[in-house]
């Protein structure tokens, strides 16, 4: 049976957000509000609780999982960025965005795409999550709060509790979300190529 926090949108309760880092750092698994909608997240190292997470999405390791940054510095250090990409991310950050990049070796093997060894990056716009992203110290690992055979991710704390509560450590009611995910924006390639439209506009990069 997972906790369930009321964290406000704006300021987030440093003690609450403290716990909440606790139960990310014991391995759990934590629904929490971005900038798009609401995500689940856990530790980047956790094999177990990566695990857990895809099983709760219902998708394979080929489908892209997402590490959540603080800030560019934390995407360099797990991404390899040229002066060209860095320019677009610095004007995107923070935002709705997804960036593929090239994974470092910093990145778990299992969290790369198994082929293609590029990952997913973004920096939420979002204060409760940059606040335990700051307690954590760390990235963590992500994926739109969209459960098997369901078209839109879920927005409302209280279905999540009432849908997955017995299959994750903590809830984050942080209030609603959108509904709309991260668009997704491609920057392996000599241009941008677009993966998927979501809620951040993608004129900046020439898509």
């Amino acid at each position: 049976m997972s906790q369930f926090f009321s964290i406000h949108p704006d300021n987030p309760q440093p003690r609450l957000i403290k716990q909440a880092a606790q139960m990310v750092n014991s391995g759990g698994i934590v629904a929490l509000p971005t900038d798009s909608c609401y995500a689940l997240v856990c530790r980047l190292d956790d094999k177990s609780a990566a695990e857990r997470l895809r099983r709760i999405r219902g998708v394979d390791d080929k489908h892209h999982l997402t590490i959540l940054c603080r800030d560019l510095s934390e995407i360099s250090l797990y991404a390899r960025v040229d002066n060209r990409q860095y320019r677009l991310l610095k004007t995107a950050t923070p935002g709705p965005y997804t960036f593929i990049l090239e994974a470092t070796k910093e990145v778990p093997r299992r969290v790369s795409h198994p082929s293609r060894k590029t990952i997913g990056l973004r920096i939420p716009e979002n204060p409760i999550a940059q606040a335990l992203l700051e307690e954590l110290g760390q990235p963590v690992l992500s994926t739109t709060l969209i459960l098997p055979d369901d078209e839109e991710p879920l927005n409302d704390p209280e279905e999540i509790r009432n849908r997955i509560e017995r299959q994750i450590e903590l809830i984050i009611d942080g209030g609603a979300c959108g509904l709309e995910p991260t668009s997704v924006v491609d920057l392996t390639d000599d241009e941008p190529v677009l993966v998927r439209q979501g809620r951040g506009d993608v004129g900046m990069f020439g898509l």
